[in-house]
């Protein structure tokens, strides 16, 4: 599982930083979190195909989260790719799709599916689910999670004890299944070892606020909207975002292990100050820049 930060920059992007957007590169899914102008391009230096994106989480519709949208799936839709875009936003992103492209000439050569979402599971597959649950900010707004369902190693020194070849009984046991082999019956917790799954949590344009504990629970990543460093909480609240602190505070309170601090204020002209903020409340703390990656 790789994070690759494609945009860290809040409204106004930078020489440095580009509009908010991250890609979440898990097994043959490509998830991207929010579409900032020049989301397309970013991809492209970050050497990340598009043919790769299988999904889009919006968190919400202001412009520096989707401005490259339209970009976006023009260039994918010109590559003639029979495929599914799944796009998952909150509600009214129906008609905010419609508003963003009704004066644009677009043919799409691939079906687009537009899922609006509030609170709980919204997606779930064999190998992960993900879910949102409401923010407060100035326009409807949610915070996603992405969660990697526990998976089952193979024990191999215990089957091969047991004689058990490669193929369909193996198979089983990973999913759970108890077997049966040479006439004894094979226990699926004896034969392999349970991995937790990885949870990465995003919150981003949002006051603090009930569901941000929710949603950050023991998330082993949470990625957190730090426009302001605390010394401006005022003006943090007035435009509904989270200071460095509160982000800070929240990754405390929820059981996180690592915490990514991203969506800056132009004013900042490198990000000392934001996380010596954020260190106030809790150490294992990053500011991430554009093309930063994590692997998790």
């Amino acid at each position: 599982m790789q994070l690759t930060f494609l945009g860290t920059a809040c409204m106004m992007p930078t020489k440095e930083r580009n509009a908010g957007a991250l890609f979440l590169q898990f097994k043959s899914d490509g998830v991207l979190f929010d579409c900032g102008e020049g989301t397309q391009r970013q991809m492209k230096i970050a050497g990340i195909p598009l043919s790769k994106v299988t999904k889009i989480c919006i968190s919400h519709w202001h412009g520096d989260h989707v401005f490259g949208l339209p970009g976006l799936l023009l260039t994918i839709s010109a590559m003639e790719m029979d495929k599914t875009i799944d796009i998952f936003g909150p509600r009214g992103s129906k008609k905010d799709f419609q508003a963003l492209f009704g004066g644009i000439e677009f043919e799409a050569k691939f079906n687009i599916r537009i899922t609006e979402v509030h609170e709980g599971k919204f997606f779930e597959n064999d190998d992960f689910l993900l879910e949102s649950m409401p923010m407060k900010h100035r326009i409807p707004c949610v915070g996603f999670s992405f969660v990697e369902k526990d998976r089952r190693r193979i024990k191999v020194d215990y089957v091969k004890k047991l004689g058990i070849p490669d193929g369909p009984l193996l198979g089983e046991l990973q999913r759970g299944k108890n077997i049966e082999f040479k006439g004894k019956k094979v226990l699926a917790d004896d034969a392999t070892t349970v991995i937790k799954g990885k949870k990465i949590a995003f919150l981003t344009d949002t006051v603090p606020n009930e569901n941000c504990f929710k949603l950050a629970s023991n998330a082993d990543v949470l990625i957190a909207d730090s426009t302001y460093s605390s010394n401006l909480k005022d003006k943090a609240a007035e435009w509904g975002h989270l200071t460095a602190l509160e982000a800070a505070q929240i990754a405390s309170q929820s059981g996180v292990k690592k915490l990514v601090l991203t969506h800056f204020s132009a004013r900042y002209k490198n990000t000392s100050e934001i996380e010596e903020d954020a260190r106030v409340a809790f150490d294992n703390v990053v500011a991430a820049y554009d093309f930063m990656k994590i692997i998790v």
